[in-house]
């Protein structure tokens, strides 16, 4: 199965995700967190640096549980991302 490449949008709502989390864990480590909420350390890095801009469903409501975050209102916010402007390759 080939997987559709990521819109730019979904890139960018991927690494806002990533910012989210990752304020949300504050100073608290990323070994921590990903140990409470099942995961690995590598796969919150990659999270929180957009590098998994779709992680799946179960390791968002993970991290939200542990991180005290309603998944609606993550919802919400990563659904007000709108899309970077798209680059102009004329004007290089």
């Amino acid at each position: 199965m080939v997987r559709t490449p990521l819109t730019p949008l979904e890139r960018e709502r991927g690494r806002f995700l990533g910012v989210l989390l990752r304020q949300a864990r504050g100073e608290r480590s990323m070994a921590e967190i990903a140990a409470a909420s099942g995961i690995s350390a590598e796969t919150l890095r990659k999270i929180e640096t957009g590098r998994a801009p779709t992680p799946a469903f179960f390791t968002i409501a993970a991290l939200a549980t542990t991180l005290g975050l309603a998944l609606d209102e993550i919802a919400a916010r990563c659904a007000a991302v709108t899309a970077p402007p798209e680059e102009d390759s004329a004007a290089a």
